[in-house]
């Protein structure tokens, strides 16, 4: 594909990310590999909703500026180690989507066995641990996740995908964010059933029949929970044994629609129960 053709893919995906709330003010990069030797790159303090195809930059691998007016994300660093960590990339895609970024600043990863679809296509998305953005800190965080995942959280930053190609990572992005709403409806409606682990390890089989390449299998177990110090090297699914059962109900959640995990009360019992609070602060 010609240079001209990936500044406009770019623009184009920038815009998308503006449009869906990805992105505010001028949050947000994105990068894709010319050839073997040169990326192509959105440039800082620059909104993605309003980009022009001469705004990018080209760089080297090292980072250095070749070509453009303007300089380069000043995420560049997190983008040239998920290069150099995974040859098989071409394209990185970095953006706060509300929902997913939601779940970063909890703390919790996206990595429950809910969606067959998201089983299928990035396994899990898992949570990096925070690191000061635009420091050396996030390409050592992003690191530790990069060569088994396309596609994670940034703990109270946001979320980042790999694809190969600019559309390829773009989509997991829009997968991340989507999962990110799916998963906190069912939470909110107190009851999340989770997916059996048998049931996983045959969805992970379909991946070839879907013509999926993923970076590395789906497992159950956590090898980085045993030794924080490892890098991933499978794709950690909490997906609990089915004993003959497709679907598990999450632990915490409620077993049915108006069990005793469910408490309701009148806009009166309410506000007395309040009152009651208030006077046994005085």
């Amino acid at each position: 594909m010609s240079v001209e053709s990936l500044r406009s893919d770019i623009v184009e995906i920038g815009r998308r990310m503006y449009a869906r709330g990805y992105t505010a003010s001028n949050d947000g990069n994105i990068s894709v590999r010319i050839d073997a030797s040169r990326l192509l790159m959105t440039p800082k303090s620059v909104c993605k909703g309003f980009m022009t195809p001469d705004m990018m930059c080209i760089t080297d691998l090292e980072g250095r500026k070749l070509q453009g007016d303007r300089d380069p994300s000043s995420e560049a660093l997190m983008h040239l180690e998920v290069y150099r960590q995974r040859p098989d990339v071409q394209a990185v895609v970095h953006a706060h989507p509300p929902t997913a970024t939601g779940f970063a600043v909890a703390g919790i990863p996206l990595d429950r066995a809910v969606l067959a679809e998201v089983l299928t296509t990035l396994g899990s998305i898992p949570l990096a641990e925070y690191a000061t953005p635009s420091t050396a800190e996030l390409p050592e965080a992003v690191r530790k996740y990069i060569k088994a995942h396309d596609g994670m959280l940034l703990a109270n930053h946001g979320a980042l995908t790999v694809g190969g190609d600019l559309y390829s990572a773009y989509y997991k992005m829009e997968t991340i964010e989507h999962f990110a709403k799916i998963s906190l409806v069912a939470r909110m409606l107190g009851r999340e059933n989770l997916i059996s682990r048998e049931e996983v390890m045959r969805l992970q089989q379909l991946r070839g029949t879907y013509g999926i390449q993923a970076p590395a299998p789906i497992c159950a177990d956590d090898p980085i929970a045993d030794d924080p110090g490892n890098a991933a090297t499978c794709q950690t699914v909490q997906a609990p044994e089915g004993d003959g059962a497709r679907l598990i109900p999450a632990p915490g959640s409620a077993e049915k629609a108006g069990d005793d995990t469910e408490i309701r009360l009148t806009y009166r019992e309410l506000s007395a129960l309040i009152e009651d609070a208030i006077r046994n602060l005085r």
